[in-house]
């Protein structure tokens, strides 16, 4: 591995480059502490006539609550703003601005929440912003390998070689956030979680929903991880948390709009049936998850019920991570049809086409590995493009007609 977060690479730069030069406003969203303001300062570094803030400067912060068009207005030329949702009126200054010129690339801003998702500002920048989410690092930016999984998937060639995965645990227990993979530790990096929960909630909350009860929401945070990668329950998770229907709603948009949980939607056939069913809740990151847990190397051996969910939701983010750079668009669902058989992820690419996704995180594949993935492909008929079972353990097979068991590593082999 590379040996710092500066000098790891980002796949998402060049998309992030090229947005910027036929789009006024590029904004790179995203958990705190992904690593937004590097790669931020690594695309307008070296370049002439870029002014750059932070609105963790309390001094600009003030600026920018009291008088966002003069902040705005300042600048000769291109502005780089980092950490927007402090401030989302500026999103209103930076609309006026484009308005009046509409050259590509005169704002580069950075947002630890999905600020576009506010009431008050959410349509501000219609038609002139391009956004672009950066989440923790992926397996393979670690490895310093541009990874494609998602394009070999919907494609023709043969399995990736893979090499057996043997610290399956350490790397779920890890995630991805720069600082945590910095730590060889694990009681530090748990230390680090700790920390940047707290932090996170107590910063950027009531920014993005008004939320004064916050010791409520560790509490419903622990309850997402302990449900990650299920069909959301909310009438469940509210008799368990204690709040209202309601305000569990609202709390958990609060938590996805500060990218610490998110949702997989369900696929159907129909669009609409889509919408009728539950999607699956998703903890933004498995070392935060697995922290949020209690998680240890030990614990993960012995308890299956915590290792399978955590192992698919890893799964489930690589795969997310991967989606804003593959080759190949795609769209990631979870697949239950009308008998409840189920298949873990589901991708579907622009044409149509199918990838279903089931994920082991034991070694060794049961007699039905393949059953629900074969009822998918009897359901899609033509559009199934290729079935995979993910596992823990290191054996590629032809499982059945365009099915193959890969070893989980087979996510950054690809490439």
């Amino acid at each position: 591995m590379p040996p710092s977060a500066a000098n790891r690479p980002r796949w998402l730069e060049a998309r992030i480059r090229e947005a910027l030069t036929d789009t006024p406003v590029v904004a790179i969203v995203g958990p705190r502490q992904a690593g937004k303001s590097t790669l931020m300062e690594a695309i307008i570094g070296g370049q002439q006539g870029w002014t750059s803030w932070t609105l963790d400067d309390l001094n600009v912060l003030e600026r920018a609550l009291t008088d966002p068009a003069a902040l705005i207005a300042a600048a000769p030329g291109p502005m780089a703003i980092d950490e927007v949702q402090r401030a989302p009126q500026l999103l209103l200054a930076i609309k006026a601005a484009v308005d009046r010129d509409r050259r590509p690339g005169r704002f580069l801003i950075t947002g630890s929440a999905d600020v576009f998702a506010l009431p008050r500002v959410g349509d501000a920048l219609t038609g002139r912003v391009e956004t672009i989410t950066l989440r923790p690092f992926s397996q393979g930016e670690l490895a310093g390998r541009r990874e494609d999984f998602v394009a070999w998937a919907f494609g023709d060639d043969g399995p990736p070689a893979t090499a057996p995965i043997d610290d399956l645990a350490e790397r779920v227990l890890t995630g991805g956030f720069p600082p945590a993979t910095a730590r060889s530790a694990a009681h530090r990096r748990r230390a680090w979680f700790d920390a940047y929960l707290a932090t996170s909630l107590q910063r950027d909350v009531h920014d993005v929903a008004g939320i004064a009860r916050l010791s409520d929401l560790p509490r419903l945070t622990r309850l997402v991880a302990a449900r990650t990668a299920r069909p959301a329950n909310l009438a469940e998770m509210s008799r368990t948390s204690g709040l209202p229907t309601s305000t569990l709603t609202r709390y958990l948009q609060a938590l996805q709009a500060l990218f610490l949980i998110e949702e997989v939607p369900a696929w159907a056939a129909n669009a609409g049936k889509r919408l009728a069913r539950r999607p699956k809740l998703l903890i933004g990151d498995t070392g935060l998850g697995g922290a949020l847990l209690g998680m240890t190397a030990a614990r993960w051996a012995a308890i299956h019920e915590a290792r399978g969910p955590l192992t698919e939701t890893f799964v489930a983010l690589e795969l997310r991570r991967q989606l804003g750079w593959s080759s190949t668009s795609a769209t990631l669902h979870h697949y239950r049809d009308h008998d409840g058989a189920e298949v873990d992820l589901l991708l579907e690419a622009d044409d149509g086409r199918i990838v279903g996704i089931e994920v082991k995180s034991g070694h060794r594949l049961g007699l039905d590995a393949t059953r629900h993935l074969a009822g998918l492909r009897l359901a899609v008929g033509d559009r199934f493009a290729r079935g995979v079972v993910l596992h823990g353990g290191d054996t590629t097979a032809a499982l059945g007609e365009r099915i193959w068991a890969l070893p989980i590593s087979a996510l950054w082999a690809a490439p």
